[in-house]
């Protein structure tokens, strides 16, 4: 008889309960606000650029601007949570995100809605991190997989409906209803937690690290200014790519000394002298900037090469989620079992496939073989992010966790704002060489409607190969990714030679990207690098 209430017990423990279910529901509904975001506005970076007759060197701070307030607030989170508690950090950060929704609906000019998205982005930040901590309180340490499971919902849904619903909203109403459709959700949202989620008391544990957040904040922000510089034809001698660039590195070192020497520091950089954890890094930043800028970069392909609308440019991306969807729940399974490090070198080689044929791309490749490419990529994706990340945390203590998680999330948003301001220059330098030389660049790709069908043939076909060439930086970076994955060191002890697998993939895959490069391709490269 003793038995029966033990096991009644741990199946209490156990069970998913309705609170937990409704507070899961909170958080999933707030995640997914905030992840959809990250991937709705590229489908409209055309049009904005149009509206407001911006270069694609100002408008894709757009994107660029939101990836670095998330990553700026990432380490911040901990900190808040600590000293206002978790539920008021959640309600807070959905508030604030709300509020830079409307803020960039009711945008004038390219300058505001840039300001209004990095305001966006500091609440975006912070909603999915306060809500995976209110959720692994509710749920304990019995049923906390199950319940990170339902987090992975937003994650796996993000990709895929972001670029759809984009399409449809920019396409059938305006660019302003892919920002106002967040204002219900953020409502809804709000009012749930207020009803659900339980008061807890904040217990303050540091000090927030002010005098770190001054130097890396400002330092990421100048050091991408000083690079998109580049992209508005100033060249890298400029004074103010100069400028920017070396002030914005001058305050990242420095913040790397202050944080070296701090205990409490914004970011732990001690945890990354670690090889595997400093692989993970390496990683995570360089297959962040080939993720987010070809996101990027395909949207413009199709709207200005194909003349499509942004609904068809969003139902490709979305085949990239599906990909990603289908890999990313059966990548940690086979981690725990075969060891990251092959996965992650699988993940990244097909995403490097789906890059090295996007690097062949011209003015009438069918639609289905690039939504093929882009499923295979996104197939990469799903086996690349989670296991990289797993990697790194597998060899840490518990109380180095949580540290390491935020210096690996900023690092691929890092990763994802470079990469997006570096594609904006390597393809404003391809179209500079084959737009009318006439007016703004919005205004030069527009008169492409107004030539004759063989000019605007020929004309498009050279838009074309500007896309290619960008996507080929993309190849080049995912082999470097590749190569700092390999010399990870797997859990389970693996004995594979990290060395032989470099051997053995990168000339195979180099070879490959040689292959599909004219002689005007790899003498831009060599000079590049």
């Amino acid at each position: 008889m003793s038995v029966t209430p033990s096991s009644s017990a741990r199946a209490d423990e156990t069970a998913l309960d309705a609170r937990l279910l409704r507070t899961a529901f909170v958080v999933v509904l707030g995640s997914l606000m905030s992840t959809l975001d990250t991937t709705i506005v590229n489908v409209a970076i055309n049009d904005l650029s149009r509206r407001f007759d911006a270069s694609l060197a100002i408008i894709q701070w757009v994107a660029t601007g939101y990836l670095l307030a998330l990553a700026t607030v990432i380490p911040l989170t901990g900190w808040a949570a600590d000293r206002f508690g978790t539920k008021r950090l959640y309600i807070g950060a959905i508030a604030l995100f709300v509020a830079g929704s409307a803020l960039c609906g009711t945008a004038w000019s390219a300058g505001s809605l840039i300001i209004f998205r990095i305001l966006q982005g500091l609440g975006g930040g912070m909603v999915l991190p306060a809500g995976i901590t209110i959720l692994t309180h509710a749920a304990g340490p019995r049923r906390i997989g199950r319940a990170m499971g339902m987090i992975g919902v937003p994650m796996l849904l993000g990709p895929i409906l972001g670029p759809i619903l984009g399409g449809f909203l920019v396409d059938d109403f305006s660019w302003r209803w892919i920002f106002f459709v967040n204002l219900p959700i953020g409502v809804i949202a709000i009012f749930a937690a207020l009803r659900i989620l339980a008061l807890d008391v904040p217990e303050p544990h540091h000090r927030l690290d002010w005098k770190g957040l001054l130097m890396l904040s400002p330092g990421l922000a100048v050091f991408v200014y000083g690079l998109a510089d580049l992209a508005s034809g100033h060249g890298i001698g400029s004074a103010k790519t100069v400028m920017g660039v070396g002030l914005g590195l001058a305050f990242i070192l420095a913040f790397l000394r202050h944080a070296w020497r701090r205990d409490g520091a914004l970011i732990d950089v001690r945890l990354f002298t670690r090889r595997t954890v400093a692989a993970s890094a390496i990683t995570n930043f360089l297959f962040g900037s080939v993720f987010f800028s070809q996101a990027f970069l395909i949207p413009l392909y199709v709207q200005i090469v194909r003349d499509q609308p942004a609904l068809q440019a969003g139902l490709l991306i979305a085949a990239q989620g599906i990909g990603a969807m289908i890999t990313m729940p059966i990548s940690g399974r086979f981690a725990d079992r075969i060891g990251p490090r092959k996965i992650v070198l699988t993940g990244i080689t097909l995403f490097a496939i789906g890059m090295l044929n996007l690097s062949r791309i011209t003015g009438t490749t069918p639609f289905r073989e690039i939504e093929l490419t882009l499923f295979i990529a996104g197939l990469g994706v799903g086996a690349t992010l989670m296991p990289t990340m797993s990697a790194a945390l597998s060899t840490l203590k518990r109380d180095e966790v949580a540290r390491a998680t935020s210096g690996l999330n900023v690092l691929l948003r890092l990763g994802g704002s470079v990469g997006t301001a570096l594609a904006a220059i390597l393809l404003t330098s391809q179209l500079s060489t084959r737009l009318p030389s006439s007016g703004s660049e919005p205004s030069a790709l527009s008169t492409a409607r107004n030539l004759s069908p063989a000019a605007r043939s020929l004309m498009l076909q050279g838009l074309a190969e500007a896309f290619a060439r960008t996507f080929v930086w993309g190849f080049v970076v995912l082999v470097l990714a590749m190569i700092a994955a390999s010399v990870r060191h797997d859990k389970t002890g693996a004995k594979d030679n990290p060395m032989r697998l470099r051997i053995i993939t990168t000339p195979i895959l180099l070879t490959g990207a040689a292959a599909s490069l004219d002689k005007e391709s790899l003498r831009c490269l060599h000079s590049t690098i």
